[in-house]
């Protein structure tokens, strides 16, 4: 497992760790066999505003964006239950959104930051939450995982 991790921001520097025993957490619920590579990134609202109007056409900052590198289902099953390495694909977190986020749902800032970075994994994992049975899997994995760490 590679997790790499970048942050221009120094109050962000000390999330490696936790994003590193989060991914453990997560592929050992989900008995993912491979190794994965995953890039994450936390960046200002202006950096994720250029990329979610570039990539999504939406025009405006978003919390979290998440690239996968595997876009085709019939590959997540041929690839995450396998051994070797897999790069997964790239996360970024808006540093600002997730401060607005925490305060608006009353929680830490660690708890957001959390949250948005295993909401952007189960992403690249293959989970989405297009329709409420979709929702319902992923949110219920997102706070499984969480809790685990205790968050």
């Amino acid at each position: 497992m590679e997790l790499d991790f970048n942050s221009k921001f120094k109050e962000a520097e000390s999330y490696e760790e936790e994003y590193n025993s989060l991914m453990e957490i997560a592929l050992s619920t989900l008995k993912i066999k491979c190794d994965p590579i995953v890039s994450v990134s936390i960046v200002d609202n202006r950096y994720i505003h250029r990329i979610n109007k570039k990539y999504r056409n939406i025009d405006r900052p978003t919390d979290v964006i998440s690239f996968a590198f595997l876009d085709d289902g019939h590959l997540y099953d041929k690839v995450l239950y396998k051994e070797g390495m897999v790069a997964l694909g790239d996360i970024y977190i808006s540093l600002e959104k997730a401060k607005e986020q925490a305060i608006e749902y009353g929680h830490s800032l660690k708890r957001e930051l959390c949250f948005l970075f295993v909401h952007g994994l189960l992403h690249l994992l293959g989970y989405d939450h297009m329709n409420k049975e979709d929702e319902e899997v992923m949110f219920s994995l997102q706070e499984q995982i969480l809790k685990e760490r205790g968050i």
